[in-house]
């Protein structure tokens, strides 16, 4: 047998004008997804930004279905939009709001 340890950090900001101006950036673009979101049931938006190793920012925001829960939350539609426009880049960063 073999002992693996994982952990994560986080760091919480009380607001976003303490986020350095790449985080400030990632994070309006994931207001504008969140914006885009499809949440007809919930009304529950929420909206996320990649940072790919190549600096591309890829959007993703969830989408609802009326068939619960066979909707899509807004991480999920980014990773998976990032795997199919630019295979193999790794995330650097990820910014998650929601409303």
């Amino acid at each position: 047998m073999k002992k693996i340890d994982v952990s994560s950090s986080a760091t919480v900001f009380n607001s976003v004008s303490e986020l350095s101006d790449v985080d400030k950036n990632l994070m309006q673009h994931a207001v504008e997804a969140r914006e885009k979101a499809y949440a007809p049931y919930s009304k529950f938006k929420v909206g996320a930004a990649l940072l790919l190793d190549n600096n591309k920012i890829v959007l993703g925001n969830n989408q609802e279905n009326a068939a619960y829960p066979s909707g899509m939350c807004a991480e999920r539609v980014a990773v998976w939009r990032a795997g199919s426009e630019f295979p193999n880049m790794k995330v650097k960063k990820i910014a998650i709001t929601a409303a």
